[in-house]
């Protein structure tokens, strides 16, 4: 038991000495709401907070590929050339690269069609 008590201890003392809190409580009445919209990355409409959100999403979408990139060589080095486990690094890594170039693509192609509403335009 004393396993388990001393490093709860250790970080309820640290959280409650060196985290700080939450200061969220301390905006006034009289701050100004645009700049609280504004700082949070959109300007309060709804075409602005999908835009963000899906964005958001491709991003995290090209870590894991990234990710799956680094498995792919880190499988594809410890293989030492046993041909299962090199061919299933050589699909890991085309699928993955297929995948960013998808990201890049939607990416483009969401970003473009949000513009040309927000502008009123067509850019093609």
């Amino acid at each position: 038991m004393k396993k388990f008590f001393a490093p709860a201890l250790a970080l309820f003392v640290a959280s409650v000495f060196f985290i700080d809190p939450a200061l969220a409580q301390l905006i006034l009445p009289t701050d100004n709401p645009d700049q609280i919209s504004s700082s949070t990355a959109w300007d309060g409409s709804l075409r602005q907070m999908i835009n963000t959100t899906i964005n958001a999403v491709l991003f995290f979408l090209g870590i894991i590929c990234v990710i799956f990139i680094i498995y792919a060589g880190f499988l594809y080095i410890t293989s030492q050339g046993d041909e299962q486990n090199t061919d299933k690094a050589k699909n890991i890594l085309m699928y993955a690269v297929i995948g960013i170039l998808i990201i890049l693509v939607s990416y483009a192609l969401v970003n473009t069609i949000f513009e040309s509403l927000q502008t009123g335009t067509r850019t093609a």
